[in-house]
């Protein structure tokens, strides 16, 4: 990996987060609300993935996301919404993170032993 890719890789995301809360911050919650539904990290990862190592290993990395996103991401959202009515958000959130990381770590450890997606 080429120290210039890394630090393309680096100011792109930096600028693209920028760009979300300079938006939400100046009462552009539309278009802040767009941008962060947009899945910005994965676009720009795919972008420089399909560049750099093809289509094949492109949608190899996708199918591994969206199967990894529900997995795990999902249930997140369904804690985080299911007790932050409940609880104060903090905590719903946190409760949340540790289900996340739960089943993210169980989906890469299965991931992992049977050489999925690669």
């Amino acid at each position: 990996m080429d120290i210039k890719n890394i630090l393309i890789y680096f100011i792109t995301g930096g600028v693209v987060t920028t760009l979300i809360v300079a938006l939400e911050e100046s009462g552009l919650r539309l278009w802040s609300g767009l941008a962060a539904l947009i899945p910005i990290f994965t676009l720009i990862s795919y972008v420089f993935i399909g560049q750099s190592q093809g289509g094949k290993a492109l949608s190899q990395h996708a199918w591994f996301v969206l199967i990894g996103t529900l997995v795990s991401w999902v249930p997140y959202m369904v804690t985080v919404a299911l007790l932050s009515p409940h609880i104060s958000s903090n905590k719903s959130i946190g409760i949340g993170l540790g289900v996340f990381f739960v089943l993210a770590t169980t989906y890469l450890l299965i991931v992992s032993k049977y050489h999925l997606f690669q």
